[in-house]
């Protein structure tokens, strides 16, 4: 009865077969026969903006952006507030998780040869949605201001002062000041909650546009490309779309386990007196942290620059016309090396400037990720007796 009148108040007011059709079509549109799992990563990129987006709303509750107040109302949240913590830690992994499931998604269409024309377009908008995350983690690790948040963004923005002829500019802009401070913290939170967010979200209306007008990729050759038949093709409702039901359910399992079983630490308010040992930045940021220290500041930064105007522009630069990537032993080759170097740098930072113990040994590992026999191991190899009295 209700739905009945539901039906009858909109028909009488808009033209609803005319707003049905294009929606249909969206729906039954078949999909190419080589769409699985994997085609599910851009789906979970987005169901985790939204959970960012609800917890956020949540945590701005109670958040204040300012030096006094943002490291006390944290804890308020975390310790008092109404599920706060759980809220929280959502939010923080959350983010971490959005990073790497955009990262796999585009690793994905790179891996297929989605990203060729027709659809270079698609790539550079996907490009410029994994940038935005990326900005989306740095801006908000400052705002609980404990000593790590506030170290990390010094560390960050001093590295941006190193862009040559602009640095200076984009330092002073990022930190509002010499140094990190409250004008940091503010322009932070503005960029991370109204700027961020409503740039990704137009990104993302752009993104899914494009997807859905030029369609899913086959694995065919550029140029030959067959139109997907109803009857070859697997339809987007309800197959598709059931995979995408299951994987939001099994994202949001995990995303709750890591919440409460692997939660984020507080840690200490920010003191600009007092510089923590170790300071590095957040994982994602590891290999190109560790690259930099290898070369002078100038040419560093040249080099690291190098590479997401490689990923912004690959689509255009990528000229064979293969998808298959068994036909495409270059463009895979060189995915698999970026992919090593991006763990081994990401390991090598993670370890530099601490102490391993390996098989009984310890090791001091240096700035440059390299490992050297502890002071105390090179004693006990010299004099063994004393070592064992």
């Amino acid at each position: 009865m209700i739905k009945q009148f539901i039906q009858k108040w909109f028909e009488e007011r808009f033209d609803v077969e005319q707003i049905k059709q294009p929606l249909k079509k969206q729906i039954e549109k078949p999909l190419p026969p080589n769409v699985g799992w994997l085609h599910t990563l851009g789906s979970m990129s987005l169901i985790l903006f939204v959970s960012q987006v609800l917890t956020g709303i949540l945590l701005l509750i109670y958040y204040r952006p300012t030096v006094n107040e943002a490291f006390e109302s944290v804890k308020f949240i975390m310790s008092k507030a109404y599920m706060g913590w759980l809220y929280r830690q959502i939010h923080a992994w959350g983010s971490n998780l959005m990073i790497l499931i955009v990262f796999l998604h585009m690793l994905r269409t790179y891996i297929m040869g989605s990203f060729k024309k027709p659809r270079e377009l698609t790539w550079v908008f996907g490009v410029l949605l994994f940038f935005i995350t990326l900005t989306f983690g740095f801006t908000g690790y400052l705002l609980p201001w404990n000593q790590l948040s506030y170290w990390a963004t010094t560390v960050g923005t001093e590295l941006a002062g190193g862009v040559p002829w602009i640095g200076l500019f984009i330092k002073t802009l990022l930190r509002g000041g010499q140094s990190v401070g409250g004008e940091t913290l503010s322009r932070f939170f503005v960029v991370h909650v109204i700027i961020l967010p409503w740039a990704l979200f137009f990104l993302i209306i752009i993104h899914i546009f494009l997807v859905r007008f030029q369609g899913i990729s086959t694995m065919e050759p550029v140029g030959e490309e067959k139109k997907v038949k109803p009857d070859e093709g697997i339809p987007f409702y309800p197959h598709h779309a059931l995979k995408e039901g299951v994987v939001f359910y099994l994202l949001m399992a995990v995303l709750i386990t890591l919440s409460i079983l692997v939660p984020f630490e507080l840690g200490e308010k920010a003191d600009p007196l007092q510089t923590p040992a170790g300071i590095k930045p957040e994982w994602y940021f590891l290999p190109m942290y560790q690259v930099l220290k290898y070369f002078p500041k100038m040419i560093g930064i040249f080099v690291v620059g190098l590479a997401p105007l490689f990923l912004l522009f690959w689509a255009f630069l990528d000229n064979s016309k293969q998808r298959n990537p068994l036909k495409r032993p270059f463009s895979i080759t060189f995915c698999i090396l970026v992919l090593i170097s991006l763990v081994v740098f990401g390991v090598m930072g993670a370890y530099s400037e601490t102490k391993v113990t390996l098989f009984g040994k310890t090791y001091d590992v240096d700035v440059y990720g390299v490992p050297h026999l502890a002071a105390a191991n090179i004693i006990d190899q010299i004099n063994p007796e004393k070592s064992t009295t």
